[in-house]
């Protein structure tokens, strides 16, 4: 069973280094691709020290663009999503994700932070179905419609299309893992402002699907 990794990433210079630092150790993961989403920063250089693919989109498309244009890139079985900002990643998070999809017992694995810090922990809590940690068997993705254009909404969609389907779906606990808040990359104000354009982006999205015309 072929296993690609795939890694949106937007300007994530400073963490995508310890991301891939334990994916190129892992056996079991046939291939990585990392997709710099425009990134004005040095997340292509860091990526390319590493012994992985990196596809370089010349403009922001938001997670679900970048997200295509690394699927685009692999035909593997499962696909294991991760966030390129995670702190505290190891080989058994990877691991956990990965087993209730490549055993059977689920078409899609989605991780839920515990023990990382209080603020990344209660908003996985409240909104797990947010969450950038899955594995997804390659048959559920190619079900998915304009994922391009999902931006930030992908992991709702993925979460509503297996629930629309009635497939297996795995929540699966990682321990002392979480990720750079957008407040602590971009400061307050503009985090904030980030942030509240990617919720804009999920209801616009879910708004479109719901309302084709």
């Amino acid at each position: 069973m072929k296993i690609t990794a795939v890694i949106p990433a937007f300007n994530e210079e400073k963490t995508i280094g310890g991301v891939l630092s334990v994916l190129v150790r892992i056996p079991e993961i046939d291939e990585i691709i990392v997709v710099s989403d425009g990134s004005t920063d040095r997340t292509k250089e860091v990526a390319e020290t590493f012994n992985v693919t990196v596809v370089c989109l010349t403009e922001n498309r938001g997670k679900g663009g970048a997200i295509k244009a690394g699927l685009d890139k692999s035909r593997a079985e499962v696909i294991l999503f991760l966030d390129a900002d995670l702190i505290g990643l190891c080989k058994n998070h990877v691991y956990r994700l990965l087993e209730p999809v490549t055993s059977g017992k689920a078409d899609m694995s989605i991780g839920i932070f515990e023990n990382g810090r209080v603020a990344t922990d209660l908003a996985q809590k409240v909104a797990p179905y947010l969450s950038g940690q899955r594995a997804v068997r390659m048959n559920v993705l190619e079900k998915m419609v304009n994922l391009d254009l999902s931006r930030f909404g992908v992991e709702m969609a993925l979460t509503q299309l297996a629930d629309s389907l009635n497939l297996p779906v795995a929540e699966v606990i990682l321990h002392d893992l979480t990720h750079v808040t957008k407040e602590e990359k971009m400061g307050v104000i503009k985090g904030l402002a980030a942030r509240m354009k990617m919720y804009w982006e999920i209801v616009r999205y879910f708004a479109k699907i719901d309302n084709p015309k």
